[in-house]
């Protein structure tokens, strides 16, 4: 099986996606979206519409308020019992093997049409661990990706750790010493302890299931959700005494998958309940109104829009989608204290990297990070407190990882891994 100059480099993320080739022995991302060198892992399905848009185009749609249904980070349904769960779009029964293969297989085109070639095989970034308390889940999730990747037309697929990619693509910032890379993407975070030899040598890699759409949701449930009746107080319908409203709610409406599940009828039948015996019905309203005209999407894309200003300076999460002047402050302060815990996490996975490389904290002379959610605030300060002894680095947050696979596709057996 001959995969050279056949290899496509894809990376496959949770908010964003990109593909690339070895062009000269540097790496070329292919705009699969015009002027872009990525394109959002969002989808959409028009109603009436007979074809599936995606990445940017999907989020104009839904931004527009078009008819339809909208879905984005698919990469974290891998390894779960919705992969097989079948619903009616564009006209047919489609499961999400469908939609991540459909994704996929327009990605293969667009780069066909761009560079002019076929491409047979894939050379696919992978987290280090899709879900990272359940070895069985994770060996699933990558089985989903491969059968996802046979129906976007792809011959085979190879994978390769998405810091491993980073650390290739990196290799000219690391200099002497150890080097940890740090990748925070939209659902996971990974971790690489390497040096440079003869090339790049990995010592371990790393990673936990915790990214961008996790801090997301912690944001929106401890800012956003009160607003819309989180912890507000409901009559029973016999007595005096009140329960509060039930946290599940607020989780799957925080939750960028679950979004879409919260539209369902007896969802709202139960919210317009709670409207009416709420001690105080004002915040039951705002939930309503996101349900009634599914505005889940639009508030989740408020909530990462002000975590990224409050990264800079204190900031409000715009909410007049759902009542003209609503909005919830975050502080820069506020931020840091509700992603406490997963930070924490952070650290901790990183602990466990070096522990698996025998080496100490104190050993690692540069930190690189890569994935946009790397670039919080938060995150860059407990790492240069863990490894004090590290310079921080910083590639380019968003395409590191596919310039690794770029490089790796010029000789995919040596850089990738097949499927188990």
């Amino acid at each position: 099986m001959d995969w050279a100059g056949k290899t496509l480099g894809i990376d496959f993320g949770t908010s964003n996606s990109a593909a690339g080739v070895c062009v000269g022995g540097a790496p070329y991302l292919i705009p699969i979206e015009q002027g872009a060198q990525t394109l959002p892992t969002s989808v959409f399905f028009g109603a009436g519409s007979k074809e599936m848009a995606m990445g940017s185009v999907a989020n104009r749609a839904l931004i527009a308020g078009e008819e339809g249904r909208y879905m984005r980070a698919l990469k974290s349904v891998l390894g779960t019992s919705l992969m097989g769960e079948a619903r009616m779009f564009l006209g047919k029964s489609m499961t999400f093997y469908d939609i991540i293969g459909l994704f996929l297989a327009q990605v293969k085109a667009c780069a066909e049409v761009q560079c002019r070639q076929s491409f047979e095989y894939a050379l696919s970034g992978r987290p280090v661990r899709f879900h990272s308390a359940d070895p069985e889940r994770d060996a699933r999730a990558q089985a989903d990706l491969t059968e996802c990747y046979a129906r976007a037309g792809f011959k085979g697929v190879r994978y390769v750790f998405e810091p491993e990619a980073a650390a290739l693509a990196t290799q000219a910032q690391s200099g002497q010493g150890l080097s940890l890379i740090v990748d925070i993407g939209g659902g996971t975070s990974d971790f690489s302890v390497f040096r440079m030899g003869d090339g790049v040598e990995v010592l371990a890699s790393s990673g936990i299931r915790m990214g961008g759409t996790n801090f997301d949701k912690r944001l929106s449930v401890d800012h956003v959700m009160p607003l819309l009746g989180k912890g507000a107080l409901i009559r029973k319908e016999m007595g005096k005494e009140t329960l509060p409203t039930p946290n599940s709610m607020f989780q799957k409406l925080a939750t960028w998958e679950q979004i879409p599940f919260m539209y369902a009828g007896d969802v709202k039948r139960d919210v317009a309940r709670m409207q009416r015996l709420a001690v105080d019905p004002v915040p039951l309203d705002r939930l309503y109104t996101v349900l009634d005209m599914e505005l889940g999407h639009e508030v989740a894309f408020a909530v990462e829009a002000g975590k990224i200003r409050a990264n800079e300076a204190d900031a409000q999460i715009n909410l007049s989608v759902i009542h003209k002047g609503l909005g919830a402050p975050l502080s820069h302060a506020d931020m840091a204290a509700s992603l406490r815990e997963e930070v924490e996490e952070i650290r901790i996975g990183a602990l466990e990297t070096f522990k698996m490389a025998t080496c100490r904290a104190d050993d690692i002379t540069r930190i690189i990070f890569v994935g946009g959610s790397s670039l919080l605030k938060p995150v860059q300060e407990v790492m240069a407190q863990t490894c004090p002894s590290a310079e921080l680095a910083y590639a380019d947050a968003f395409t590191a990882v596919i310039d690794g696979l770029a490089l790796g596709s010029a000789d995919p057996m040596r850089y990738g891994r097949a499927p188990a």
